[in-house]
């Protein structure tokens, strides 16, 4: 199956996609690690949004779209993906469905004040990336991260004033995908307020392997 993942930041998507994409066999597509794959890779369309992004720009549609098609076109998506951070406009959302119309997308509903307590609460280790939350998901020792011993630091866009920006983001740009998927009954709605577990379950409840 082919998923999208759509939510405001802090909803649980990549957690819960980090265990999809291990229960179904399927990649996690991220557009942070898309674009950091492309760029490594040296693919003309990585070497394009390098200099870009080293200038100080923005992507461009034209751009990430064909990065998208890029990874979808791989081996590893052949039995489904999951798509996580794109498309983030309609217009990116008309050219996914010249690149791939087969899609299930899953809305993670929650409230606002959840998401700011997440986020706020949020740490990540400065070494290997892992990510904890001082309140649900401590380590073991504050401050340090349980797999590789790194420091463990908040994000500057996990802070009050930027979360506040990103929701506004989030609610100008991306929200209006909700009401265009839902009107080409492609969207399911799932909880994105319970734990990882309980929503792994939900998920497998509503989508099938």
């Amino acid at each position: 199956m082919n998923f999208i993942f759509l939510g405001p930041p802090g909803a649980g998507k990549g957690s819960l996609a980090v265990k999809v994409a291990e229960a179904y066999k399927i990649p996690h597509i991220s557009t942070g690690d898309m674009f950091r794959a492309a760029i490594k890779a040296q693919t003309p369309l990585g070497v394009k949004a390098k200099a870009i992004i080293d200038a100080g720009g923005l992507v461009s549609d034209e751009i990430t779209c064909g990065l998208v098609k890029e990874r979808l076109a791989q081996d590893d998506c052949k039995n489904g993906f999951i798509l996580d951070g794109f498309p983030r406009t309609i217009p990116q959302a008309e050219a996914l469905e010249g690149i791939c119309p087969d899609v299930t997308v899953v809305n993670f509903v929650i409230k606002d004040e959840i998401v700011i307590k997440r986020l706020s609460t949020r740490r990540v280790c400065r070494k290997c990336g892992a990510n904890y939350n001082i309140l649900t998901v401590p380590p073991k020792k504050e401050g340090v991260c349980d797999q590789c011993g790194g420091e463990l630091y908040q994000r500057d866009d996990d802070k009050a004033e930027s979360i506040a920006h990103r929701m506004d983001v989030y609610r100008e740009q991306t929200e209006p995908l909700i009401a265009f998927y839902r009107d080409r009954n492609k969207l399911t709605d799932i909880d994105g307020a319970t734990q990882t577990a309980e929503l792994l379950k939900d998920f497998e409840s509503k989508f099938k392997k």
